[in-house]
């Protein structure tokens, strides 16, 4: 049972990047899925996330109408398609899934139970 987080990098501010959370021994269907984030020095942040179903998704205020969570359940992988990247949004990216009845507005890392390595974004301005 595994997740892997990928498609991190360096970009210029106001730029966009699309990270992609590939599960292996289970399927996401069903699952919830979140995406989380920690920058230097800051405790984890709840970024997004996805219900078991597809049918709801979830945004932190900070990224709400910037980023995008989709799921592609055939590939057994989630995105999370980020725009007009800042500075702010420098961190390690975490992808987490969790059971399909985890509230998706309680970002709350004791609730997701399976948790990928992380992906690094780096924004420049």
């Amino acid at each position: 049972v595994q997740l892997q987080a990928s498609g991190g990098g360096l970009v210029q501010a106001g730029g966009s990047l699309r990270l992609s959370c590939t599960a292996s021994g289970f399927s996401l269907d069903g699952h919830a899925v979140g995406w989380f984030r920690q920058a230097p020095g800051k405790g984890r942040e709840g970024v997004s996330a996805i219900s078991g179903s597809g049918g709801r998704t979830f945004y932190a205020d900070s990224v709400l109408g910037r980023f995008t969570m989709s799921r592609d359940i055939a590939k057994n992988m989630v995105y999370l398609q980020m725009n007009n990247l800042g500075p702010e949004d420098t961190a390690v990216y975490y992808c987490s899934a969790g059971a399909n009845y985890v509230p998706l507005s309680v970002m709350v890392e004791g609730l997701y139970d399976i948790w990928g390595q992380g992906t690094q974004v780096t924004v420049s301005s």
